[in-house]
């Protein structure tokens, strides 16, 4: 009876340590989840350059290497050339993809960009301004604290599937409907007529 007693009691004391951070854990990635070794070796690099710099800029950089490619959104020339307007002199830097955009007409001279990716047309046009296009590797040799440099993002939330998020046709909402195409006999009776939800 004794030593059930006293295994009683040593249970007791068990459990979760709320003190120590109970049940919440780590909701931000430590690694990336791709198998592509381009970007585990940027990681590796800024891994290095995060540890032994006091820069943010470094730490930054790695969280975003380690982000989803949704949320490494892309950004066209045109949106980066109107930001980059009266900072002459300095780089771009994007994790992500530059598109090109045909809406612009000229590109501004002597444009620098660092990004992951960069699609074809958009690599012409800037090499053809005498601009350049420089990779995350070159970037750490020419600014190991990200001096000089202007950290962009792009817009996430302009995915077509963002559209589509919330339920459509409630009242107030503007999610937009899966429909096959617009038109009076696709889906544009409801709140029109009682017998199709409610009627205004």
């Amino acid at each position: 009876r004794r030593e059930k007693k006293a295994h009683r009691e040593t249970n007791n004391t068990m459990g979760i340590d709320l003190v120590a951070g109970g049940k919440t854990k780590q909701k931000t990635r430590t690694s990336p989840k791709t198998n592509d070794v381009y970007i585990n070796l940027l990681v590796r690099l800024y891994r290095f350059l995060s540890r032994r710099t006091d820069a943010k800029f470094n730490k930054i950089i790695l969280k975003r290497l380690f982000m989803s490619r949704i949320n490494r959104a892309p950004m066209s020339i045109s949106r980066i050339a109107r930001f980059m307007k009266g900072k002459e002199g300095k780089t771009a830097v994007l994790v992500g993809s530059v598109t090109n955009d045909v809406r612009l007409v000229t590109v501004p001279a002597k444009l620098s960009i660092c990004c992951l990716r960069i699609s074809e047309a958009a690599r012409a046009r800037i090499v053809k301004a005498g601009g350049e296009v420089i990779t995350f590797d070159q970037l750490a040799l020419r600014a190991p604290t990200g001096k000089n440099t202007v950290l962009f993002r792009g817009k996430r939330n302009t995915r077509e599937a963002v559209k589509h998020f919330g339920a459509a046709g409630v009242p107030g909402s503007h999610a937009k409907p899966y429909t096959r195409s617009k038109g009076r006999k696709f889906e544009q009776a409801r709140g029109r007529r009682k017998s199709c939800g409610y009627r205004k």
